[in-house]
């Protein structure tokens, strides 16, 4: 049910999702422990994130102070251009201020900005909130918010989902570090997987099915996402324990695996058939197909990454990307690796 749901989402381009204060508070706590300041003196961007709504500007509007950060700048897209459509109602946050206009509240985006402690209580949190109108709607895509993206340092976001190949390229396109949300599935796309591939972006290290807030405040469960970023933790460089051949086909907990004489072989590929992240043998030194949740255990460090079964585009030698067969059978998403290290 939560795969189809994240589907589904996807097909009727319904973007609306927001994300839980503390799925960001454990994903980004694992960046500060693995380097303290790697938020210190920088600049960060929330697209997509209206501060009513959106729990990344609220987490970090809260941590300012704590991360060293040198400013923290959050935007929102007008009320007539979102896809989800609602009876919206400006909050008294908006209402009560001089700026608010009822004509732009529908049709502007707002840029919301933390610097400083505005309200002089001593502290720098949510509060000292200052906020304006965009010129036009807050669409990332928009130059302004293209400015905003060039002078910042980092972009963290949960952007819309059926527009996730196009945010990551216009964050490449800057050359930014970032942290946001995806399908897992997103590791296959011909965009994304020649960049895991070479090291340029990897996943976070909290991934699966999440849930997540809707306009109407129900829950809604998702299946497979994760968190795509370029900033380092240090679960990316644990490597992974495993069996050798001999002990997974002895003792696998896998049905699949347990008693049987070897692993299988594709038709297709010199390359053996790993159903099971922790059913990688330790010590076979050709190429193997492993599932698409392997990244998250993914270490660069023991591992090389040779290419996935879908599309032609992730693999130049177009060795991968024609499909994997067993026995006829064509088989998931898959992903080809070897060892960096054989263990003996």
């Amino acid at each position: 049910m939560a795969n189809s749901n994240l589907t589904n989402a996807k097909k009727a381009k319904n973007d609306e999702f927001y994300t839980q204060y503390y799925d960001i508070e454990k994903e980004i706590g694992a960046y500060i422990d693995y380097n303290p300041d790697v938020f210190r003196g920088k600049t960060i961007l929330l697209p997509c994130d209206d501060p009513e709504w959106s729990n990344f500007t609220k987490f970090f509007a809260q941590k300012f102070k704590e991360f060293g950060l040198k400013k923290l700048i959050s935007t929102s897209y007008a009320t007539d251009s979102k896809k989800y459509k609602s009876n919206y109602q400006p909050t008294l946050f908006e209402t009560r201020n001089p700026r608010f206009d009822k004509n732009k509240t529908a049709k502007n985006g707002k840029i919301f900005t933390l610097t400083r402690d505005k309200s002089g209580d001593g502290k720098i949190d949510v509060d000292d909130l200052e906020w304006r109108y965009l010129k036009n709607d807050g669409d990332f895509r928009s130059n302004e918010i293209k400015k905003l993206r060039d002078k910042s340092d980092i972009i963290i976001t949960n952007p819309p989902f059926s527009l996730f190949r196009e945010f990551l390229a216009w964050i490449m396109e800057a050359d930014k570090k970032f942290v946001i949300i995806g399908n897992m599935n997103a590791i296959t796309y011909k965009e994304v997987f020649p960049l895991i591939k070479r090291n340029k972006i990897w996943l976070g290290i909290s991934s699966g099915a999440k849930t997540y807030i809707k306009p109407d405040k129900t829950e809604q469960k998702m299946g497979n996402t994760c968190w795509f970023t370029n900033l380092d933790h240090g679960r990316r460089h644990q490597p992974l324990p495993l069996m050798t051949m001999e002990e997974n086909l002895k003792y696998s907990k896998h049905k699949e695996i347990k008693g049987k004489k070897a692993y299988d072989k594709y038709d297709n590929y010199d390359a053996i058939e790993v159903s099971f992240t922790d059913a990688i043998p330790s010590d076979y030194e050709g190429v193997m197909g492993v599932p698409i949740s392997f990244l998250d255990k993914y270490s660069p460090e023991q591992f090389e990454l040779l290419g996935s079964n879908r599309g032609v585009d992730q693999d130049p030698k177009e060795i991968y990307g024609r499909g994997s067969y067993l026995n006829g059978k064509e088989t998931f998403k898959r992903i080809f690796i070897r060892h960096k290290k054989v263990e003996k």
